[in-house]
């Protein structure tokens, strides 16, 4: 019981570290699939598959995207209005329909694509995110991304959120075209960061963006971005691509 109370102390701790937490961040469920190479084209074609049941079986209450990253891992993420959520299993009435058989030898096929997956919850901040037209996970026309993992550490947590925070503010001041949206490492991740993300059309246009960015933001910008990776633990940017083709969205 001491362990435990101990664990939820902490977890609580952890929570209140997030910079200005309010009721307008959104939580998103993340499930990450670690394909291997010689079972990629069996993993798509499995994820067509399984689209196409939800769709004929006109699947509600599960709306998700799915991205491809530049390792060959599959992530797809939902928003969830909370953590109640993750008790709902969305997809019973899909296996009613389609039969448990069926349903289980969908799951079969991906199974044998990867040896290791997961889920974990990660919420976007919204007084850290710069999207002036609104913060839309999917952007028409933009599916490339850029992921930037910013790793901090309990006691840097708070004063990495404040430096993103005054980059924003910079960011707005200058009416930068570089929208970017940030999330904040939850329930399930095995060390802290914050993730920018940042949609474009292709690569030559993320580049062209970020330069054109980094011209617009000047020595001001610079500096408060070096500050940033001066203090936080580890950095690692990702490439990435949205999946249309493989994402979801219920018929109303």
């Amino acid at each position: 019981m001491k362990n435990l109370k101990n664990t939820m102390l902490i977890a609580t701790l952890l929570l209140a570290t997030i910079f200005t937490l309010n009721a307008q961040n959104q939580m998103f469920s993340i499930h990450a699939d670690y394909v291997k190479p010689s079972m990629e084209s069996e993993y798509v074609n499995a994820s067509k598959d399984f689209l196409q049941a939800c769709k004929k079986y006109n699947l509600q209450n599960a709306d998700w995207t799915q991205l491809r990253l530049d390792n060959g891992t599959y992530i797809t993420f939902e928003a969830i209005p909370n953590f109640a959520a993750l008790d709902i299993n969305s997809y019973a009435p899909l296996v009613e329909k389609m039969g448990k058989e069926n349903f289980q030898a969908l799951l079969d096929r991906f199974n044998k694509c990867y040896d290791r997956h997961g889920s974990y919850i990660v919420t976007r901040i919204e007084n850290l995110t710069y999207m002036p037209d609104g913060a839309r996970a999917a952007q028409e026309g933009q599916n490339y991304r850029k992921y930037h993992y910013l790793y901090v550490t309990p006691s840097t947590s708070k004063m990495i959120a404040e430096k993103l925070k005054a980059i924003k503010d910079l960011y707005v001041k200058k009416g930068s075209k570089e929208y970017y949206r940030v999330y904040h490492s939850g329930f399930g991740t095995l060390g802290e960061f914050y993730l920018v993300v940042i949609s474009a059309k292709d690569e030559l246009s993320y580049v062209k963006q970020s330069d054109e960015n980094d011209a617009l933001i000047g020595e001001e910008g610079k500096k408060l971005l070096d500050d940033l990776f001066q203090n936080i633990s580890r950095y690692d940017p990702v490439t990435g691509y949205v999946l249309p083709d493989l994402s979801y969205t219920a018929t109303k």
